[in-house]
Parts: C-alpha cells; sequence; structure tokens
C-alpha cells in the first residue's frame, strides 16, 4: 500500500510515523507513506496558500489552485482508490471502513486547515469524506495519522501474529474480551480459573459471553 498525505505542516508526521508498527511496516516494505508538502504547489511568491472567503464569514480557506496541483501531480504518476479528505462533517471511520481501505493500492490523505478547503476540490476531486469523531480539530494531519495507523495494522505481515487483528475490537461487531497475563495472582486478584484451564471450548465461550456483556454495558448501540 502507497499513502500520500497533503498537508501544509508535514513535520507533524515525522515523529508517530516513526516508531512502532509504522516504522516497521516501511523497513518491511509493506507500506510507501509519502507527505507532501501542499505550500510547494503554491505559485505565490511568498508560498501562500488561504484567501479570505467568499461571502464575508470569519477565517481563512485553503485555495483551490495548490491543492488541484498537488492532487494532479500525482495522479500524472500513478491511479489512485481513494482521494480521502479529512474533515468533521465526514463518515465516521470505524473498523469496517478501515478493512476495506486496507485492501487498496494507493490513496491520498488531503489534510485540511483553517476554515477547510474550497468546495470545489470536495466536489470534483474528493472521492471521500473521513471523520473521527464529533468533534473539531484544528486540521486534519491528526485524524490522518489516526487513519494510517489503523490501517496499516491490517496489512499483511504488519503484526508478528497476523490473527492478533482479527481478534481486535469492532472486527466482529462487538468489543473485546477482558486480557489477562502473568502472574495469575496478584495481591489476591485472580485470573478468571477457565483462561487457566487449557479447555479451549471453555475459552472460546467465556470470551463470546464477556465480549457480548462489555458491549451491552458499554457500547450498547453496537447491540
Amino acid at each position: 500500500m502507497r499513502i500520500d498525505i497533503l498537508t501544509l505542516f508535514p513535520e507533524m508526521f515525522d515523529g508517530p510515523f516513526q516508531h512502532s508498527i509504522i516504522k516497521r511496516a516501511v523497513q518491511k516494505n509493506l507500506t510507501e507513506i509519502f507527505i507532501h508538502n501542499i505550500r510547494d504547489f503554491s505559485e505565490n511568491k511568498h508560498h501562500k496558500v488561504d484567501d479570505y472567503p467568499y461571502g464575508g464569514e470569519p477565517g481563512m480557506v485553503m485555495m483551490i489552485e495548490p491543492i488541484y496541483k498537488c492532487i494532479s501531480f500525482l495522479k500524472s504518476e500513478r491511479d489512485y482508490d481513494e482521494v480521502v479528505f479529512m474533515t468533521p462533517d465526514g463518515e465516521l471511520f470505524d473498523q469496517q471502513i478501515a478493512n476495506r481501505m486496507s485492501m487498496h493500492g494507493n490513496i491520498i490523505l488531503l489534510c485540511g486547515h483553517y476554515k477547510g478547503i474550497d468546495e470545489r476540490i470536495r466536489e470534483h476531486l474528493v472521492t471521500r469524506e473521513i471523520s473521527i469523531g464529533n468533534f473539531v480539530l484544528s486540521g486534519g494531519e491528526l485524524p490522518a495519522m489516526v487513519v494510517v495507523d489503523a490501517l496499516v495494522r491490517l496489512l499483511p505481515g504488519v503484526l508478528n501474529d497476523e490473527t492478533s487483528a482479527l481478534s481486535d475490537s469492532f472486527q466482529n461487531g462487538l468489543v473485546s474480551p477482558p486480557v489477562y497475563t502473568r502472574p495469575a495472582n496478584f495481591n489476591g486478584w485472580q485470573v478468571p480459573e477457565v483462561l487457566l484451564s487449557g479447555n479451549d471450548k471453555l475459552i472460546d465461550q467465556w470470551k463470546d459471553k464477556k465480549a457480548m456483556e462489555r458491549t451491552e454495558k458499554r457500547r450498547p448501540n453496537l447491540m
């Protein structure tokens, strides 16, 4: 998978993408991540990328030309499955969307800023709009990081145990059951006996039951 991220603040991605699973995926050539500074596509001598909105509203809007030129440049070199705009009013990102998007070969993630981007980009170039929640952030960079992490960990070979992702919360429409590790007894707090039994059938039944109970309690909307 190749992921191209369009942003006004490329330095924001330095830390998150140089650690843990994403770093390992890049090193193993399981994914490619490229960060593009939209300012580089501005013809303004000061690399201006924003202007006042028509209609007299407060704030600034990202201009159409630099974004258009950046996307056009990338599309001239390869085909893209999706051009995704990170925006609070997009469809709410979830595990099912992540599963489907992880099957793509090439995607573009467009990070907005200020009051947003010129609507004509959304109308003519963007193929999908994604939100990570019903709240507003300063820009699309943090949501883009969330999406990248969710996609990359699903790629074959990224996790040490490829079946691990299949037991994550939301993969089967439920949240995950509780998990425990050694020691079995800490301060009198015991690990459930069934998990120590070695009986796979009973363990699976216990996990299913606990997943249902936890989902009903914490995420009843999923029920």
